[in-house]
Formats: structure tokens, sequence, C-alpha cells
């Protein structure tokens, strides 16, 4: 058996430092030593921990995402359309469970079959995880040379490879919602590109756009290409995920996050996660049209929710109900002198500009240009 503190700790040597994921019994040692050395973020699902470790890549920091094997067909949209797209790379830890001739429960029974060949479909190299120490380290060091070649790397971990560590008491954070407004008077419901024009007109310097994908994303590539913007493609529901990672990883930087009904629909764990680890620096926009504008105009069901409720459920800071255009500016510019987690709704008209292109720059290069910009290192 490996003795994780000690695996824990060379993985630190190598610049591993931020962890996120769901828990497994296979790796609930190697997930207690990442609680006890304080990095490690408690996701809602596998996907939105690997959106989480790709935003905290993007603020300069090596993650580490630990997830069950079951929990890994769940991160696949993410890992296949964000992580392989932008060229993010991950290292990871995949329990093996129902593995064959190990007596498991019966929905572990496929999975076991078939872990590795889905690694091996996603591009992923991989190696089943040592038990020896000496062995362990020579295949992270393995690992790491793969990642910074842009490359993902996953560990498949068997049943009984970590020696026990155990959670030392943790200090369970309960947020406190400080501001609620709710609806109060009619929408004057903008266009999509209306809303992301002003807010590009006024944020300030220090501030990345992150858009959801779809038409929001391409119509802020039309409003202004810059060099703090990142245009999602794929990973549906991910783009807060991916914010609260960047978020965490640099305090020093503001992140608007630029959300849509169905996209958050798929995803509305992460409004716990969010809320929970509460960066102060993150502002969550929710642009909400009632459709799936992007693939035709199919409805969602956000005609049937309340999202202001759901997110002062959940415990954002600021909770905020736009109804137009000036409200949104005014609400902007006081996150940006006072900062706290914040989440807006807006509604939007299902419109989009006429003629509307894609981005000429590849996703990767979006990748690499934030990330210059977040590092201060701009061009």
């Amino acid at each position: 058996m490996l003795n994780t503190r000690q695996f824990g700790e060379e993985l630190k040597s190598y610049g591993f430092n931020f962890y996120s994921g769901v828990p497994c019994s296979f790796l609930k040692d190697l997930i207690n030593y990442a609680i006890n050395d304080g990095n490690y973020i408690m996701a809602a699902n596998e996907g939105d921990a690997v959106a989480i470790c790709a935003g905290s890549y993007l603020g300069g920091r090596k993650s580490v995402f630990l997830c069950q094997n079951s929990g890994l067909t769940n991160a696949i949209s993410p890992l296949t359309s964000l992580n392989y797209t932008f060229q993010i790379p991950l290292l990871g830890f995949v329990s093996l469970r129902g593995e064959k001739g190990i007596s498991d429960e019966p929905q572990h029974e496929l999975l076991g079959q078939i872990t590795t060949s889905l690694l091996e479909l996603m591009q992923i190299k991989w190696e089943y995880l040592s038990d020896k120490l000496d062995e362990a380290k020579r295949q992270i060091k393995k690992a790491n040379s793969y990642l910074e070649k842009n490359k993902s790397f996953f560990f498949v971990v068997k049943k009984g490879i970590f020696e026990k560590e155990d959670l030392k008491s943790e200090n369970v954070a309960k947020t406190v919602v400080n501001k609620i407004i709710k609806k109060r008077k009619e929408d004057i419901i903008p266009s999509r590109m209306e809303v992301l024009q002003v807010i590009n007109n006024i944020r300030d310097r220090n501030t990345c756009l992150l858009a959801a994908t779809g038409i929001t994303g391409r119509e802020l590539y039309e409003t202004e290409d810059a060099k703090n913007n990142l245009y999602m493609v794929g990973s549906m529901g991910c783009v807060s995920s991916l914010g609260l990672g960047l978020s965490l990883s640099r305090p020093d930087k503001n992140v608007i996050a630029i959300d849509g009904d169905g996209a958050l629909l798929m995803r509305m764990g992460s409004l716990a996660t969010n809320a929970y680890y509460s960066p102060e620096n993150m502002f969550h926009l929710l642009l909400d049209n009632n459709c799936h504008f992007s693939t035709g105009g199919q409805f969602t069901v956000s005609h049937n929710v309340d999202f202001i409720a759901l997110a002062v459920a959940a415990g954002y800071a600021n909770v905020i109900y736009l109804h137009d255009l000036e409200e949104l500016e005014g609400v902007i510019l006081e996150w940006q002198k006072k900062k706290g987690l914040t989440f807006a709704y807006l509604k939007i008209a299902k419109t989009k500009k006429d003629n509307l292109g894609r981005p000429h720059i590849k996703p990767y290069q979006v990748k690499e240009r934030l990330m210059r910009f977040v590092s201060d290192k701009n061009d």
C-alpha cells in the first residue's frame, strides 16, 4: 500500500496543489489528505469538478481530479469538449470499482469492464497506479511530463492502494446572504447583444469574461475579441464551475461568468458549490430567454423555475433580479468596487445578431491568451 501523505507530498513537489472531485471509497484516503491539506473543492458532480480544475489551470495552478469510475461518465462532456478542445491538461485519479474477480455492487459491473476503454476513447493516457511508493513516484514523473505537453494523464486506482489517512475535523463554512433583490416591476427585455455590449463597456481592466457555449460566446466575440475573454464550446452548463476554479486560483482578478437558462438547468448543483466556496471576485450572470436558442429555439423549463430563490437557497452572498440594462450596469459597477459573490438574473429576448459569425481564433489560442492576461504577461 502507498503511504498516502508521502504520495500527496510527492504530488505537491511537482506543483499539484489543487484538487476537486466527488468521493469514492477507493480514493477516500487521498481525498482526506487533500481536504486536510486545505486545497480540495467538493464538487456536486464529476463534470463540475473537471471544469473547476480547468478554471484553476487557467489561473496558473496544477490540478488533480478525483472520481469513482461511475462518475467518469458524468465527466465525459467537459473532458472531451472543454479540456481536449482548449488543450487544458488534467491529472486524474479514477477508481476501478467493479474490477473483474473482486466482489462489488452490481451497478459497478459494466463500468469495471469499460473504464480503461473510456479513457482510451477520449485519448487520455493512463496507467494502473502502483502500490509501491518508488514506482508510484516514477509514475507521477511520467504523468507530469504528459501534462507539460498539454496532455491529460489518468491513474486507474484499484482497491486497497492507499493507506489510511484520517480526516481531521472540518470547519464547515456557513454562507450568509447579504443582499436579496426580487422582481419588483416589469421587465424591459433587452437582446443578448445589448447585454454583452454593456458588460464589455463597463468592465474594468482586471476582469475576465467567460461566456457560455453557443450564441453567447459568439456574440461576445463580435462585441469585442479581447484577451481577457473566453468563449466556451461544448461542456454545456460548466461556465460557472470554470469561473469558480479561476476565481479561487486568482483572487486578484475579477471573473464574470455569463450563463444561460438551459445550461444552468443542466448543472444546477454548481450553484451550491459556488455559494459554499463563495469567491468574492466572481459575478455569475444568468441570461434567461426560456429556450435553447442556439439549437433552434426549443423551450427550456425555466418558465417554472425561480432562479432567484434557488440562488438564495444555495447561499450566494448577493442575489439580484435585474429588470433592465441600467440596473445591470449599476450592479456590475458596484460589484467591481465592493466585491462579494453575486448571482444576477436578467430576462433577455429570443433574438441573435444577424449574420452572426464564429470566432476565428482557435480555442487553445483563447486559453493561452487568457492565461497570459491572468499572469499579467499580456501582449
